[in-house]
């Protein structure tokens, strides 16, 4: 029914370990190869290409459905559906940032600084920049007049020989420190989206469709990271083990058979249960079961 595009490149490893996870396995002859499958009725294609292209291609209907960032999204002007947001990146479960950055010596601090330096001084500033579109909207914004140039890489080396400046994306901004610069904007912040074709989201049966697909992949996020913590206590330490029992919104609590105890269950970071577990067992709790979470759905 749908034909799905992912990405690849950065995004790649990241989006295949969630589609396993999902229940959604991608199946290829290698891991080079651009062509793959997804044994679910819901998917009659599937494609893995690069994630600059993913926003032009499903506008033009060659796919109804296609996982990219918006950063991708902006930098195309592509008109597509965005379906839903996937806390997910390329190392991380945070957002990507598109940001400006100088070398770490200059005193310029932000956008309408560097405004104000290029306005005093001769000659047009130099960026580099994988974010051309982006770039220039950024920057005619504050009246600044730039020579952009196109990068294919390594964008955060060419401060100060070949650019005065970069547009680049970063989850850290470490590579962006060790490389001398500072962050003095952010233009834009990416998160990962499932994204539709306007005249497939608008197919009844279609968009139903990329609902449950959103629902599996949201779900398997949202679990990540988290565990279910299922115990047994007398009604004389409930109130007790309640106190230290954190959750998502509130635990699950039933009175045993026979009364005189309760069993409870909840949902917790699995950060915290190696403190979670002992303390609970301080007050009272007994037959504690740590139980892994696949997906949560709301």
């Amino acid at each position: 029914m749908l034909r799905l595009v992912l990405p690849k490149g950065s995004l790649e490893r990241a989006t295949m370990q969630l589609f396993e996870d999902a229940d959604l396995a991608v199946n290829r002859a290698s891991d080079v190869a651009y062509r793959a499958a997804i044994d679910d009725p819901r998917i009659s294609d599937v494609r893995i290409l690069r994630p600059q292209e993913i926003p032009v291609y499903v506008a033009d209907g060659l796919f109804d459905l296609g996982i990219t960032g918006r950063d991708c999204i902006e930098e195309r002007g592509s008109e597509v559906v965005s379906l839903g947001a996937l806390a997910y990146s390329k190392a991380t479960a945070n957002p990507a940032r598109v940001v400006l950055a100088v070398g770490a010596d200059s005193p310029v601090r932000s956008l309408a600084e560097l405004a104000a330096a290029v306005a005093d001084r001769p000659g047009r500033l130099r960026v580099s920049t994988e974010y051309p579109e982006l770039t220039r909207r950024a920057l005619a914004a504050h009246g600044i007049e730039a020579d952009i140039a196109m990068s294919y890489g390594a964008t955060e080396a060419k401060v100060p020989d070949i650019a005065d400046a970069v547009v680049d994306m970063t989850e850290t901004g470490s590579a962006l420190r060790a490389a001398g610069l500072k962050v003095i904007e952010t233009l834009l912040v990416s998160n990962t989206e499932l994204i539709a074709n306007p005249a497939a989201a608008a197919d009844a049966d279609k968009r139903h469709a990329m609902e449950q697909i959103l629902t599996l992949l949201q779900g398997t996020l949202e679990a990540r990271g988290k565990v279910l913590v299922k115990l047994n206590v007398s009604a004389e330490n409930l109130d007790d083990v309640l106190a230290v029992l954190p959750s998502m919104r509130a635990p699950t609590v039933s009175e045993l058979s026979g009364g005189g105890a309760f069993a409870l269950e909840t949902v917790v970071a699995k950060s915290d249960i190696n403190i979670l577990i002992p303390a609970l067992r301080d007050q009272g709790a007994s037959d504690i079961l740590e139980i892994p979470l696949s997906k949560i759905v709301h």
